[in-house]
């Protein structure tokens, strides 16, 4: 039983499956999860850890299967290196670990915790090729993971939401969608031949970059405006006038450069939130 396209073997095999871990895209995920339980004040490592490895399942989920879809099933991709057995085994093995991981938080926290996790998997399972297809969940899937992962960190610690986290989740996903617009932007000509209908495809090039800015830009004002009224530190409004750097350079560049551009621009809006809540005792 083949598993890997290229080469046989324990190693060839593990490399496929290797392959399948994007860090650019799954470091915001695991990220927001921490994130999460730091609002909190981290009350267990053990419980972060485990929402942790329940996030990575999932967005591993999303990984293969969208990679096993533009391979195998459109035919997008030039090359892939699991085969579609390989694709298979390694959505059964992201599937059980998820689910141990969910049922783990079941029993340690309570099942709402569960509940407020277990929808990452379904996400990344879902996303090609049922919602990768419409505008508004082709958008806001990633964002939405990034957003739950938040939420689910936080109540894995603390057993229920506060409204700082669903301000920080709500924020993410505003600013990250604006940035996933942008991001499909690059395959718009692509995408209109397979009648992929993303926001570029519906609203052109121009209107989508409009909307995507407009977006970005909300959320930043949003953090301001929850930083102001007490809901985050105020030491968080430093991230909008980070990332409101990166977005203006943005502006300018074509949709490749500008996805790499706010992309690690998300990065340091990331980072300076995270520093905010870190050092919140010395603000106060």
């Amino acid at each position: 039983m083949a598993l890997a396209r290229h080469g046989s073997g324990f190693a060839a095999a593990l490399g496929a499956f290797a392959s399948q871990i994007h860090p650019v895209f799954m470091l915001p995920p695991l990220a927001s999860s921490l994130f999460g339980a730091l609002l909190t004040g981290v009350e267990s490592l053990p419980l972060a850890g485990l929402h942790a490895t329940a996030v990575f399942a999932g967005v591993y989920t999303a990984h293969v299967k969208d990679g096993y879809v533009d391979f195998f099933v459109r035919g997008e991709d030039d090359d892939h290196p699991l085969t579609a057995t390989g694709c298979r085994l390694a959505l059964a093995g992201s599937t059980v670990v998820f689910a141990v991981c969910v049922a783990g938080i079941a029993l340690l926290v309570d099942l709402a915790a569960a509940l407020v996790t277990a929808p990452g998997w379904a996400i990344g399972y879902f996303h090609a090729p049922q919602l990768d297809t419409d505008p508004v969940t082709a958008t806001a899937g990633y964002p939405f993971g990034i957003a739950l992962a938040l939420l689910g960190g936080y109540y894995v610690q603390a057993g229920t939401l506060a409204p700082v986290a669903v301000a920080f989740a709500g924020t993410f996903l505003v600013v990250l969608s604006g940035i996933k617009v942008i991001d499909d932007a690059q395959d718009l000509a692509y995408d209109r031949s397979i009648g992929k209908r993303t926001v570029a495809v519906v609203l052109g090039r121009e209107r989508a970059r409009r909307a995507a800015f407009g977006l970005m830009t909300v959320g930043l004002i949003a953090v301001v405006a929850f930083a102001t009224a007490g809901v985050f530190p105020p030491t968080a409004a430093a991230a909008p006038a980070v990332f409101g750097v990166v977005a203006l350079t943005a502006r300018r560049a074509d949709d490749r450069l500008a996805t790499m551009l706010l992309i690690r621009g998300s990065y340091l809006f990331l980072a300076v939130l995270i520093a905010a809540t870190w050092f919140r005792p010395w603000a106060a």
